[in-house]
């Protein structure tokens, strides 16, 4: 037998990638067969052990993202623990009357809005989420403290605005986050395990104000609803510092990787789009802000989500929904348990099968589509166990508003600049959304609440027709490019090139990868 088939023959066991100490005997003993076969993961030590670390990878960022979730479920409750707080007194101690209440939900959106892009601007360029996000955090839990302390309209609107001010960083800066790190096939799923912290902050949060509302009365001399935002405040700042020691950062400066798992992460991210999830040195802040905001389906998609979001409307008022079904106070909020659990199993089930099958509208429409049926019997009868149901349905309206965030993220993934900018354009502008809702559940509407109902229908159906239309167009985009004639994405060929020295392949090979880049629709 030949020296050089012997060779090949041998069987040995590269030291482990993941351990840094080996790091350059692990580039010296890998398989010259694979090398010469010019194999992409010979660096990996092949493709089963790069799967194996891969696995490893996702494993890890999977359990430290999961803190996420706690954090949105305080970030929704910071923000709408004040419907609660109306049914023990809110509107009375601070003399509110008319518009004011609902001028104090959506005041919280102004802020909201005003701060996301620039945000999201200002994460990418610092590249230090686990520092940056939890610093947002623990701000917004003091201001979250300090609405308890309100004694007037005035007092709490000001409150109610800076906390929209510095809650803005979070929700735009974790879906950036993730799309740092997950391929298209797992971001639908890990944005609908994030999200499902808004869901469950809908059941969680009504079980714990009913703890507080019913328990803390008068201790300390301090109404129910004070200690409602006293608590709820404190237990944001509690978990924004331990979030400070779980979160990660980016890919590249993330140190509690191995240089090999660093390594995978990159390369996972620039396999995914034939080219490297970095700007260019002639990529600056602001060159992302201005793609952005010159590519009109920036501006369609925030059209389409704010029609999502003023549907989605009754989630701010979902305790008064509940009260409609004739029941006292704390079983009216216990009540708003079942239909949240219920969302965040839709949810998971609706974006995993997305992932699975690369689709997105039938997804975002068929969930739109049963919230509809769900507003249909809220309109058309008074009857309890029917009007319970419906909330159901219209609950998981969520499953399709997640998978649209996936969608997002999907039909803008290179320049990382751009995307996180458009994240965050779309994020605020749908934010109007919410102001308009704020004024769509007026008390002398109540209890049928018919002509709110009537406007959230209309506004699901515009959402539906909207994304019907962009998917057309996506298809559209994807025939252009089997056809050679859409290659907008080459005028990036610093990034394509960034990607073949990460990847280990030739220039050739990344711009034909680059190439077979298509949108999922």
């Amino acid at each position: 037998m030949s020296a050089p088939a012997a060779a090949d023959k041998i069987e040995s066991t590269p030291p482990s990638p993941t351990d840094p100490k080996g790091q350059e005997e692990f580039n010296d003993t890998v398989s010259d067969q694979a090398l010469r076969k010019n194999d992409p993961d010979a660096e990996f030590g092949g493709t089963e052990a790069r799967k194996r670390l891969e696995k490893k990878l996702l494993m890890k960022l999977d359990l430290r993202f999961l803190i996420m979730v706690f954090i949105y479920i305080l970030n929704y409750i910071d923000r709408n623990n004040a419907g609660a707080a109306r049914l023990r007194g809110f509107e009375a101690d601070l003399h509110l009357h008319g518009t004011q209440f609902a001028t104090l939900l959506s005041i919280l959106y102004v802020g909201y809005i005003i701060m996301q892009v620039p945000s999201n601007m200002l994460l990418n360029y610092i590249a230090k989420p686990s520092l940056y996000l939890p610093a947002c955090m623990i701000v917004w839990g003091v201001i979250s403290c300090l609405t308890g302390i309100t004694t007037n309209f005035t007092g709490a609107l000001l409150t109610r605005f800076f906390l929209g001010f510095v809650e803005a960083a979070f929700f735009p800066g974790a879906l950036f986050l993730l799309s740092k790190w997950y391929t298209r096939k797992e971001l639908g799923l890990r944005t609908a395990v994030l999200y499902c912290g808004n869901l469950s902050s809908n059941a969680f949060g009504n079980l714990l104000a009913a703890g507080i509302l019913g328990g803390m009365q008068g201790k300390l001399g301090h109404a129910a609803w004070r200690w409602l935002f006293f608590i709820e405040g404190a237990l944001t700042v509690a978990v924004a510092i331990l979030a400070i020691f779980i979160l990660p950062d980016f890919p590249e400066t993330t140190t509690w990787l191995s240089p090999m798992e660093r390594r995978l992460a990159q390369v996972r991210m620039a396999e995914e789009v034939g080219e490297s999830d970095n700007d260019t040195k002639e990529e600056s802040v602001f060159t992302g802000l201005i793609l952005a905001v010159k590519d009109w389906r920036v501006w369609f998609m925030s059209l389409a989500l704010t029609s999502q979001v003023v549907g989605l409307s009754f989630n701010a008022y979902f305790p008064t929904l509940t009260a409609t079904l004739g029941y006292k106070t704390t079983v009216s909020l216990l009540l708003c348990a079942p239909p949240w659990g219920f969302a965040c199993i839709v949810a998971f089930v609706n974006a995993r099968h997305a992932d699975k099958t690369g689709e997105r509208f039938f997804h975002i429409s068929g969930s739109l589509f049963a919230g509809m049926v769900g507003m249909i019997i809220s309109l058309a009868t008074m009857n309890t166990a029917a009007r319970y149901i419906a909330l159901f349905l219209q609950a998981q309206s969520y499953a399709g508003f997640i998978v649209f965030y996936s969608w997002i993220s999907n039909t803008f993934p290179r320049p990382p600049a751009k995307r996180a900018v458009a994240l965050a354009l779309i994020n605020a502008f749908s934010q109007l959304g919410n102001i308009a809702g704020s004024y769509v559940w007026p008390k002398p509407w109540g209890p049928s609440y018919r002509k709110s109902y009537g406007i959230t229908i209309s506004c699901f159906g515009c959402a539906i027709v909207m994304c019907f239309i962009l998917r057309q167009h996506l298809i559209h985009l994807n025939k252009r490019m089997d056809e050679g004639q859409e290659e907008e994405f080459m005028k990036r060929r610093a990034a394509i090139l960034e990607a073949a020295q990460l990847e280990g392949i030739s220039d050739e090979e990344a711009i034909r990868r680059a190439k077979g880049f298509r949108y999922v629709y």
